[in-house]
């Protein structure tokens, strides 16, 4: 029986992005592993952003630790993932009528993304008998693993009339009022050394800048990602609708192979030298794209000749359903288990507290360490869920942590 892990701690320092707390609940964590949970430091890979001395948390990085940690595993093994940092999600962008629904996504230090697809194609790599555990401090992180059972938490209970798309996305941007959905920031107010907590509700677009009380969300607003895309690459041309375009200019073979997915896809169906592949059925499809994607792609293809593409075009697709914002894929994970730390229409928090930069720390985290460090003998998963959440409502938190798992390991301890 092994056990092996990867921490993984985005703090984004110097950008818009940046947070304080990311690396402190890796720290914590690895801590934790060692003195409770008996793993050899061997066994724990460590990302961080903070010190070069660190393999650095790309997209490149996290994918390849991933897929060695899932390799490794034998029956009997447990593995585990904790990432601090940003969460965002991408609206769809095929301009597909039944394209409707978004990618949740994890944000590396690079921001070449790591949506929910990738993460649960991880998941179904795992060898029968292995258990794995995610733990997923950041935002919109509920559901992270596809179609795995919502044991706590109401991530299920969207209303299906609302739509995340492109086109609606692009109303929302045009009324100057970019949602970030139900976003929830505790504040903290300090008053002779008491603690006055209570809830604010932000309905404009709140920017990862932004710090209220020594409080910030772990959500990338699309507006900042591509504000930092601009920044890294030079060009003014990004928009909402050029995203994974974008990601796959940028990163190529190491883009997400969603992405590389949705560049084949998109590539195939106007033939792949730009043409429109499928007559009027493809000029409605580019009105709706509003043809940034595909513009984009034509001039790197004419700039960069066909070997640009080879990445996408060498990626498997069985179906075009694959690249859909939201797909759903087959049945659920028996091995995966997943602690988020807010649902998936909610933010997590990064707390400053007055005191230093060592002191900051992620809300779900804090709470985990917390109630283990209290806990006599094993915890459930559904158990530390549960107190999680007490804990987080009592501190004036108004994320409300999920668990994503089947039934037989509901109420099997945390991590092994």
């Amino acid at each position: 029986m092994g056990k092996k892990a990867v921490l993984i701690g985005c703090n984004y320092p110097g950008t818009k992005a940046e947070l304080k707390g990311c690396v402190n609940d890796v720290w914590r964590m690895h801590r934790c592993l060692l003195d409770r949970y008996g793993f050899e430091e061997s066994d724990i890979k460590v990302l961080i952003d903070t010190d070069s001395s660190f393999p650095q948390p790309t997209g490149a990085n996290i994918r390849r630790s991933i897929t060695r940690l899932v390799r490794s595993a034998e029956p009997g093994d447990f593995l585990f993932i904790h990432y601090s940092g940003h969460g965002t999600r991408l609206p769809a962008e095929t301009g597909e009528r039944d394209d409707t629904g978004y990618d949740e996504c994890i944000v590396p230090c690079d921001m070449n993304l790591i949506t929910d697809d990738d993460i649960r194609a991880f998941v179904d790599d795992i060898p029968e008998g292995c258990r794995l555990t995610i733990v997923s401090d950041s935002c919109h992180s509920g559901g992270l693993i596809k179609n795995t059972k919502e044991q706590i938490g109401d991530s299920t209970k969207r209303d299906d009339d609302e739509e995340f798309s492109l086109s609606s996305f692009l109303k929302r941007k045009a009324k100057n009022a970019l949602k970030s959905r139900g976003v929830d920031i505790p504040l903290e107010s300090y008053h002779h050394g008491h603690h006055h907590h209570h809830h604010h509700i932000i309905d404009e677009e709140v920017n990862a800048d932004t710090e209220l009380n020594g409080v910030r969300n772990r959500s990338l607003p699309l507006s900042t990602l591509i504000e930092i895309l601009k920044q890294k690459t030079g060009k003014e041309d990004i928009d909402v609708g050029n995203i994974r375009p974008t990601l796959f200019d940028m990163f190529g073979e190491d883009a997400s192979p969603k992405v590389k997915k949705f560049i084949k896809v998109l590539l195939e169906k106007f033939g792949h030298n730009g043409s429109h592949g499928e007559g009027s059925h493809g000029a409605v499809f580019m009105g709706l794209v509003g043809g940034l994607a595909l513009d984009f792609l034509k001039h790197k293809l004419q700039e960069n000749g066909e070997n640009y593409a080879r990445p996408a075009m060498e990626t498997r697709v069985h179906s075009k359903e694959e690249v859909y914002a939201g797909s759903r894929k087959g049945d659920l994970p028996h091995y995966g288990i997943l602690v988020s730390g807010c649902q998936s229409d909610q933010t997590s928090a990064d707390a400053n507290p007055a005191g230093g930069d060592h002191l900051a720390y992620g809300a779900l985290s804090n709470s985990i360490q917390t109630i283990l460090a209290r806990a006599e003998g094993d915890v459930g998963n559904r158990k530390l869920v549960l107190m999680a959440r007490k804990l987080l409502s009592r501190d004036g938190f108004s994320q409300r942590p999920g668990l994503y798992c089947c039934d037989e390991v509901v109420d099997e301890p945390f991590i092994c």
